[in-house]
């Protein structure tokens, strides 16, 4: 398992930055801000440094800017199941993980806009994590809001299919094709294309049919109970002892 702090595509000099008292100097936030829009323009991801940026605006609330802090809970939705997106909500001022006042999944108009987006983006995650991937994709259309919120991060929607296909693959052998349409948001060729030559799965019918690997193979469990012989005759012993 490759370490928490590891991230293959880090540059040089993010990697000092990290690895020294820099990472605690207000001047280098806007060098964790340039990173931050790097990873969604070239689709890489760097938890480390992201939670070393808001880190540095805990401290430095003045240099906090919201669009960076949006920007990096939508990749940290990228890479779910992993705990990431908690991780960074942890980072973020109590006053914007406030109840909205209504409804988690309709904030209220009068909310502050980063409250709102963080609000909404905690919705996104709750249902990735719950696998309703079909509702994710609903609530992801269901509102302009959401279009804005993700549209720096590019090959969101594809980042997200990958993503959950990756999920898939782990816990089932099969699934019915209509039912992964809807949990992957697309039919017809793209569809296609999507499974036979991303995934690597077959279209059988109406069925796609998932390669076995080791997270899907079904694994008989045998468990086998350690009971040393004077254990037993103890019991034995109690069962005809008779009551004082």
């Amino acid at each position: 398992m490759a370490p928490f702090d590891y991230a293959p595509d880090r540059p040089d000099n993010i990697d000092v930055i990290l690895n020294g008292l820099d990472r605690y100097n207000p001047e280098t936030t806007s060098v964790f801000q340039d990173y931050v829009m790097q990873q969604c323009e070239n689709q890489t991801y760097d938890c480390y440094a992201n939670l070393a940026l808001l880190k540095l605006y805990q401290f430095n609330p003045h240099l906090t800017r919201d669009e960076t802090i949006t920007n990096i809970l939508v990749k940290s939705l990228t890479v779910f199941p992993s705990p990431d997106f908690s991780l960074c909500l942890s980072l973020l001022p109590s006053h914007i993980l406030s109840p909205l006042k209504t409804s988690h999944s309709n904030p209220a108009a009068g909310d502050a806009p980063l409250s709102e987006a963080v609000q909404k983006l905690f919705v996104l995650n709750n249902l990735l994590n719950g696998a309703d991937y079909a509702a994710f994709w609903a609530t992801l259309d269901s509102d302009d809001l959401y279009a804005d919120l993700v549209a720096d991060v590019a090959g969101f929607e594809e980042l997200m299919r990958v993503r959950i296909a990756v999920t898939v693959s782990g816990v089932m052998r099969e699934v019915d094709r209509g039912v992964l349409e809807g949990w992957l948001n697309c039919t017809g060729r793209e569809f296609e294309r999507f499974v036979s030559e991303v995934c690597q799965w077959k279209v059988e019918g109406n069925v796609v049919k998932v390669p076995l690997n080791k997270e899907n193979e079904a694994k008989g469990t045998v468990v086998r109970e350690n009971v040393k012989f004077d254990q037993f005759a103890r019991v034995i012993k109690r069962a005809y002892e008779q009551p004082a």
